[in-house]
């Protein structure tokens, strides 16, 4: 078995396995750990149904990994209590734990590389300035789907509001967010496109 299949295959069960851990005893609340978890849930399941009759690239496979790790850990302490980022904020004197700005950067760096991927094998758009402009808009989409979605949880249940936003007193917390999934979709294109456009030939090849 080839790194295009097994590798994926590796990451699928050691999200798995990360997410039921997860899930036996959280930090935070048990609503918060299902909020932050759910869309960790959802991809598996799309992951599982698509894998053999649409593998992506081992690097979207690697990203998607990265940020469904993101996500377990966010719901395991939720976002504002990161362990490792309370240390970060005390050592630097920051003024918030800054660990879901990492979480809204890679929402900017998955959808871009996922979405290039897609554009590139399922429609006549080619490599150049539109797509890549398409894959910064295709993640700020998401993003902005996401902040609306955490608006609707604040308004029909106020108690899970303050753990699953995350907003830690930040007035401009949503428009940080989506700023840092945009900065997230370009850093993304401009440092993986190479490395994404080799392993899309090599795909192709075996296809």
């Amino acid at each position: 078995m080839t790194t295009q299949f097994r590798e994926p295959q590796f990451w699928f069960y050691f999200l798995l396995v990360s997410l039921l851990f997860s899930g036996i005893d959280p930090v935070a609340d048990r609503l918060t750990w299902t909020l932050e978890t759910f869309p960790v849930m959802i991809g598996l399941l799309v992951l599982w149904r698509t894998f053999s009759r649409f593998p992506l690239t081992v690097l979207s496979y690697r990203l998607l990994a990265i940020f469904g790790l993101i996500l377990i850990i966010g719901g395991y302490y939720s976002y504002a209590e990161n362990p490792l980022f309370d240390w970060i904020q005390i050592e630097f004197d920051l003024a918030r734990n800054h660990y879901d700005r990492l979480g809204h950067f890679m929402q900017g760096v998955v959808p871009a590389i996922v979405g290039r991927e897609l554009l590139l094998r399922t429609s006549p758009l080619q490599r150049g300035k539109w797509l890549f402009a398409i894959a910064c808009a295709i993640s700020l989409a998401i993003s902005a789907s996401y902040e609306l979605f955490e608006w609707w949880t604040a308004v029909m249940n106020e108690q899970a509001a303050e753990a699953f936003l995350g907003t830690q007193g930040d007035n401009w917390d949503a428009q940080w967010d989506m700023f840092l999934a945009l900065c997230g979709s370009v850093v993304a294109q401009l440092v993986l496109s190479r490395t994404h456009d080799r392993q899309l030939r090599v795909l192709q090849a075996q296809h």
